[in-house]
């Protein structure tokens, strides 16, 4: 297997052009980086197309050492893979302490109904909505909690954060493998998709001066939730969509929480009242 010495090689600058939204519009490709992403992406049945790894590296620790069996699989499964000095794998990263492993993964392996075809079984009543959610941190954040809590599918508006940027994707730690997201919709589409057959029976925005506690509405049921942008909360579009407004109370005279927060706090609960009734004997 060749063995990439030089920071200045193709591979690696095409890696490290993946860090800018243009790069990856170009290519139509983004980074991963680490062993959980990329066990998550190969536990989903997606192979990278480019795969660059330092196996001193992973040889270090237990994960990465099982990570390199499956390296070879992937090599097996056509992808691009080479081994890599730690000065080139630096060079690709976006981290300040690589872990050893970079790759490139194509933005159509994870188009939204692919993803949802690998993601088969019980129908999922919550559409989540993101309304120009500006930080990258939070906007993987939520993708991460939207998963856990078994949400069906992320609707992304304009103005909200590159779900591809690498600092959303090392937060959604792998959600993007499995949760279907749709990214660019106006408000219009995401009212098509709210109205879609089975339509929801609410839409539900978070904020902090909702008159409605988050935990005494029906999320069991089919709804819709839109999580507003940070500093602004929901736009006038967005509002117009709802049909009731939720806050979370606090104590202590806390006004709001983190939008990454409230959000996965709202979308357990919705996972507990789900778990509730689905428990209840037919």
């Amino acid at each position: 297997m060749a063995m990439i010495t030089s920071p200045a090689n193709q591979h690696i600058a095409l890696l490290r052009a993946l860090q800018t939204a243009k790069g990856r519009e170009a290519e139509g490709l983004f980074l991963i980086e680490g062993p959980h992403l990329l066990v998550a992406a190969l536990d989903a049945q997606v192979t990278p197309r480019l795969l660059v790894y330092d196996p001193l590296a992973l040889e270090r620790t237990v994960e990465g050492r099982r990570l390199l069996e499956r390296v070879a699989d992937a090599r097996a499964a056509g992808a691009e893979v080479y081994e890599a000095l730690p000065s080139a794998i630096e060079r690709a990263s976006d981290t300040r302490t690589p872990q050893g492993i970079v790759a490139a993964v194509a933005l159509a392996d994870v188009a939204p109904d692919r993803t949802r075809a690998r993601r088969r079984g019980r129908a999922r009543p919550m559409l989540l909505a993101l309304d120009a959610l500006a930080d990258p941190g939070n906007l993987g954040t939520i993708l991460r909690s939207a998963l856990a809590a078994d949400a069906d599918e992320a609707l992304l508006s304009p103005g909200c954060a590159d779900p591809f940027a690498p600092k959303v994707v090392r937060a959604g730690a792998g959600a993007h493998f499995h949760l279907p997201m749709r990214v660019g919709l106006g408000w219009d589409e995401i009212a098509q998709r709210f109205a879609g057959a089975p339509a929801v029976n609410d839409v539900l925005v978070a904020e902090a001066s909702g008159q409605t506690a988050y935990d005494e509405v029906d999320m069991a049921q089919r709804v819709a939730l839109i999580i507003g942008n940070e500093a602004h909360g929901v736009s006038r579009e967005a509002a117009k969509l709802a049909t009731k407004r939720i806050s979370i109370p606090m104590w202590n005279k806390v006004e709001s929480l983190n939008a990454g927060i409230a959000a996965s706090v709202i979308l357990f609960e919705a996972a507990r009242q789900r778990r509730v009734r689905e428990s209840r004997p037919r």
